[in-house]
């Protein structure tokens, strides 16, 4: 039986693959890489599969959905595996936070993130863990455009580094908990 759902949130296909609002789906896809996890699996319209982090058992989800949407994937997932919102890790895009940086927070808001706001409302709780990974506000201009805009190839250090401390995070959410996961890395 598995102990955590962990959904990376982003937008399908390659127009949109190394956007700022995917960088969810980047820190999954290195989470599954660092585990020899395929995500070769479609099911609750996501790429999904189960193994193991640190010894448990997990599902890894790509909502398949468009990220407005992705309360339906992770709700479904959720109630197939009988995984209640504790049991949820969502790892997302955070614009509230400058690029690199990484919180880890239990419950709370939606925060104006249109995917929190889907899983907040399918879920009928605020009460999951979120794993939000900066890519910082635009100085000027459109939010949407910057998170649908790619990052900058000066950004991209910044960018690997904080996907890898993403994957600690939740490696250290699942051996030792939210608490210390925070303690660690909210910084």
């Amino acid at each position: 039986m598995s102990r955590f759902l962990i959904a990376g949130l982003g937008n399908p296909g390659s127009k949109y693959a190394r956007t700022r609002h995917n960088i969810g789906f980047m820190a999954l896809d290195r989470l599954a890489e660092r585990h020899r996890i395929a995500l070769g699996s479609e099911k609750f319209d996501s790429r999904f599969d189960t193994g193991r982090v640190g010894g448990e058992m997990v599902v890894l989800l790509e909502p398949q959905t468009y990220m407005n949407r992705s309360g339906k994937a992770v709700q479904a997932a959720a109630s197939f595996y009988d995984l209640s919102p504790d049991q949820i890790i969502v790892v997302h895009d955070e614009i509230d936070l400058p690029l690199g940086s990484i919180r880890i927070k239990r419950g709370g808001g939606h925060g104006g993130h249109n995917g929190l706001r889907d899983i907040v409302n399918r879920l009928s709780s605020k009460d999951f863990i979120r794993v939000r990974l900066g890519v910082g506000r635009p100085e000027h201009g459109d939010v949407t455009n910057h998170v649908l805009g790619a990052f900058d190839r000066d950004e991209q250090d910044d960018v690997a580094e904080v996907i890898e401390t993403a994957c600690d995070a939740v490696e250290t959410i699942i051996s030792d908990g939210v608490n210390t996961a925070q303690n660690r890395y909210n910084s």
